[in-house]
């Protein structure tokens, strides 16, 4: 079985998708406190920055100045 990702609710651990294990089994596991939505957006919020720049410049042909700015 691969890592199950789950929210912790009202005192249950819900999984984020399905499961597949029989009802009432007992399974053992080690919570581990996971914050990738905020990473994540803040990543694509930069991303996002960065194309609507290059958007907004006119500049029809990014690739002509790939290299602009290396060493």
């Amino acid at each position: 079985m691969n890592k199950v990702h789950a929210v912790y609710e009202n005192g249950v651990f819900r999984p984020t998708v399905p499961v597949e294990l029989p009802e009432h089994c007992k399974v053992e596991f080690e919570p581990r406190l996971v914050n990738d939505t905020g990473d994540r957006q803040q990543g694509l919020d930069e991303v996002y920055g960065v194309l609507a720049e290059r958007y907004t410049s006119g500049e029809s042909d990014v690739s002509a100045r790939h290299d602009e700015h290396q060493p």
